[in-house]
């Protein structure tokens, strides 16, 4: 038998039988030129990629302490609460020597500590610099030094088919080891508008969508492209089942790097505001124009004011980018640095015209948070209140009433659906309560809410 198969791998291979014929473990110690070929034949343009930035990517950790009642046996003998704790999983990459880290805010909300793993299994316990969870980014700390640093590539000039490589940490340490883990595919579109019609998606603008596979854990881990270069903050996915189908949205870089500045600079993030608000159809207007969003009101003393934009022009360009819904806008937005000059292109009656804005802090709004909460009547999304009201949402907090006062600081209306309060996905009444109630005070609001069918954005403070 064993002639048998010496001469059947023989015939397949004349190196084979080469090595058949030495002791093993000298047929197993390749000489070092053929090695070396073998290993360049296996060497691609991905792999070069990930072992460039591997060693950056991190595992983050997170631990949430919380109260909760005693459970029957424990009130029996007087026990009135318990502590639980809720571990999380996420990932990470180094964009300082010095240990600072990128992720996304989700990861972090709540944690009462946060651990970071590194490649080599040491651990780290890290703080949390500052996060903006409307970009849904976050920027923690490790005590060390001389770390290895993610190469930061630009997502402004990305090809749609390019190679897209996803690393991360799906599993944590269930898989044994802490070596991340590395899935690849191709972006498959830019500049995507994330708007999850089941409940409790979130609502995500100008994302990357790619194929590379994004499962759980892997939020906050680097999406990179062939040169090794970090392009996108992997974020989330779109699956009814919750695991990866080839959908997955990565956060763009140029994005990232610019929270990211700020949350080191400031510790939060510095709003752009132009002050004008676009036009929001009401409940039976008629159509909007299909090229251009329109400006509804601008705010006296404001930037747009003193850049001569008016009520009823229609913006159609900011910078190099298009605008032909609310979405472009909220994309163009994000994008925005406070105290930079952007050229605007508007319509007005029927000729174009140009106007330069320099983006200023976001002002805030006089809206006590109490006055607030008791000036708009909240109801939970049922099934008949969708069918009457023909309301793709299912789930979210029907807009029941709303003073006029609200609704205009706001930009809300009665028979508004609200979607989702920053990063928050809204499921009834109750969670947009508490939503307002914990933003209150906290800095700028952002609420998609669903008019129409179509969604919509607002941005406001409560103070």
């Amino acid at each position: 038998m064993k002639v048998f198969l010496s001469i059947v791998a023989c015939a397949a291979s004349a190196a084979a039988c080469d090595n058949q014929s030495l002791p093993l473990a000298q047929a197993r110690q390749l000489p070092a030129d053929r090695a070396a070929a073998i290993s360049a034949q296996r060497r691609t343009a991905i792999t070069t990629a990930v072992e460039r930035v591997a060693p950056a990517v991190v595992t983050v950790q997170t631990e949430t302490v919380e109260r909760v009642p005693a459970d029957v046996y424990e009130q029996f003998f007087g026990g009135r609460s318990g502590i639980r704790n809720t571990p999380g999983l996420g990932s990470g990459f180094i964009v300082r020597a010095d240990g600072v880290i990128v992720t996304n805010a989700h990861v972090v909300n709540g944690a009462t500590r946060i651990f970071v793993a590194m490649r080599d299994g040491t651990r780290y316990d890290a703080r949390l610099l500052g996060k903006d969870e409307t970009n849904d980014l976050a920027v923690i700390k490790i005590d060390a030094r001389n770390l290895p640093v993610a190469p930061i590539g630009n997502s402004s000039d990305l090809l749609v088919g390019e190679w897209a490589i996803a690393i991360g940490s799906p599993f944590g340490f269930l898989l044994a080891n802490t070596e991340p883990s590395v899935t690849a595919g191709v972006v498959s579109g830019i500049g995507r508008n994330l708007a999850a019609e089941s409940g409790g998606a979130g609502v995500y603008v100008d994302m990357i969508q790619t194929d590379a596979s994004i499962n759980r854990g892997n939020s906050g881990g680097p999406l990179i492209n062939a040169l090794g270069e970090v392009i996108g903050v992997n974020s989330s996915i779109f699956s009814a089942g919750g695991g990866s189908i080839g959908l997955g949205f990565a956060i763009p870089i140029n994005r990232a790097q610019r929270v990211t500045e700020d949350l080191l600079a400031h510790g939060v993030v510095r709003r752009p505001w132009i002050g004008f608000k676009l036009e929001v159809p009401r409940v039976g207007a008629p159509g909007r124009p299909t090229v251009g969003v329109p400006v509804s009101s601008v705010v006296p003393g404001s930037p747009a004011a003193r850049a001569g934009i008016r009520p009823g022009d229609i913006l159609l360009r900011s910078r190099d980018r298009t605008l032909r819904t609310a979405y472009d806008w909220e994309a163009e937005r994000l994008e925005l640095r406070v105290g930079e000059e952007v050229p605007l292109v508007l319509q007005r009656g029927g000729s174009e015209i140009r106007a330069s804005v320099r983006v200023s802090d976001l002002p805030e709004v006089n809206a006590p948070k109490v006055t607030v909460l008791r000036e708009i009547q909240l109801v939970t999304l049922t099934p008949a209140i969708r069918a009457e009201r023909g309301i793709r949402r299912v789930s979210g907090a029907l807009i029941q009433t709303v003073s006029a006062r609200v609704a205009e600081q706001l930009g809300i209306q009665q028979g508004d659906v609200i979607l989702q309060i920053n990063r928050v996905p809204i499921a009834d009444a109750e969670s947009a309560a508490r939503a307002l109630d914990y933003y209150g005070g906290r800095g700028a609001i952002v609420m998609y809410i669903e008019r129409q069918g179509q969604v919509y954005t607002t941005e406001f403070v409560i103070q």
